[in-house]
């Protein structure tokens, strides 16, 4: 079978700078907010049939079936069989929330108060079945939990289900809720956070990432079957890549030799050559390892004359496994509007990192053009897709 093209129909997010597609792209283009990022004014409520059911949803998987839903009501009606409609949610850590309050519960007042729901609410793959749940995908439901490269890959592997024609549309994307009294103190700890609680991407004066939460959500459809129903189609999704720096847990691979083979990966896998890359959405944590070798890795593969290169999380902060799938709708969204949102907090070029250039200040008007999207996790994960505009 020849490879079928693949179509971003729908999206949605819940983001700290917005809930809702039209509210992030207006967070992007703002001053940062201060602090830790977390999602504000979110009520669960109307993505359930009753409270009872939302209370037994930890907030990662509140998080997905919110942005879910954009999705699709901005995808349409999908028609077709269900069990060729698949469900790809991927997360870092998933049911963090969850987790912590029910220790407490076991060590305040017995292992009898424990919820028979802990299980069920935990567990990794929990948004990626209720959203199966709620619309009657009955497809594959997967999830993948590659730390934060999880929203990416999971995208990518949706991807690969439609290309290769084990189905014929797929919700697929990222969430994350694990801004707990824990879950903070562990990155603050071992100081991948800033001290300063300041996102700077690529910055001189970066110190660390600022902890975020959040959800992006995609509706992926079979280009032909799209067109077809009709649908508007607001991007392409072109190509996927995915390997291991196999070289330490937390840490990059010196010169960013697993992030050039991966990004390399895509852009073959896409059918194109570094020199069709019209923008690059780096992964850009502000972390100073990181940011280094992905620069230097992105001057390897695109030469000293690149890309502009964006990232958001000066604004958003790090949503961790949720990362990939904001910066993924956060692409389609620059398409739409012609702009690329600028990389809030940079001030200082580092003379010491490769001279990519990054898109500061204003957002910068282009010509969309395809997109290579990073995401690289903890444990040596790294994910790229190519996503291309749809005409």
């Amino acid at each position: 079978m020849e490879p079928r093209r693949v179509a971003i129909t729908g999206i949605g997010v819940i983001s700290p700078c917005g809930l809702g597609t039209e509210a992030f792209w207006n967070g992007l283009l703002s001053p940062a907010p201060e602090g830790l990022r977390h999602v504000h004014d979110f009520d669960p409520q109307p993505f359930f049939d009753n409270p009872k059911d939302a209370r037994r949803s930890d907030r990662f998987t509140q998080f997905a079936l919110a942005a879910a839903a954009e999705a699709l009501a901005m995808a349409g009606e999908i028609p077709g069989d269900p069990a060729r409609h698949g469900v790809w949610i991927g997360t870092g850590i998933g049911g963090l929330n969850t987790l912590e309050e029910q220790v407490l519960v076991q060590d305040h007042k017995g292992a009898r108060r424990v919820s028979p729901f802990l299980v069920p609410m935990l567990m990794a793959n929990a948004a990626s079945a209720a959203v199966s749940m709620r619309y009657g995908w009955q497809g594959p439901c997967e999830t993948t939990c590659t730390a934060c490269a999880a929203g990416t890959h999971a995208i990518g592997n949706a991807f690969n289900l439609i290309r290769h024609g084990r189905c014929d549309a797929v919700i697929t994307g990222s969430s994350e809720a694990a801004m707990t009294p824990t879950g903070i103190a562990g990155f603050t700890n071992m100081t991948a956070m800033s001290n300063e609680c300041l996102s700077r991407p690529f910055d001189r004066d970066r110190d660390g990432f600022v902890l975020a939460e959040g959800a992006g959500v995609l509706v992926l459809e079979e280009w032909e079957s799209a067109k077809a129903r009709g649908a508007h189609i607001l991007a392409e999704l072109m190509g996927a890549a995915s390997n291991a720096d196999a070289h330490h847990i937390t840490a990059p691979s010196p010169g960013g030799v697993g992030a050039i083979a991966c990004m390399r990966m895509a852009i073959d896998d896409a059918g194109l050559t570094p020199a069709d890359i019209a923008h690059v959405n780096a992964h850009g944590t502000s972390t100073p390892l990181n940011d280094a070798a992905e620069a230097a890795a992105i001057e390897t593969v695109f030469g000293p004359a690149g890309p502009p290169v964006t990232s958001i999380k000066g604004v958003t902060g790090h949503s961790l496994g949720a990362a990939g799938a904001l910066e993924a709708v956060s692409i389609v969204l620059a398409m739409q509007k012609g702009l690329l949102p600028p990389t809030a907090g940079f001030q200082n070029r580092d003379p010491k990192m490769a001279p990519i250039d990054i898109v500061t200040g204003d957002p910068r008007p282009w010509a969309p053009g395809p997109t290579l999207s990073n995401s690289f996790g903890f444990g040596g994960h790294n994910g790229c897709i190519v996503i291309g505009p749809a005409d």
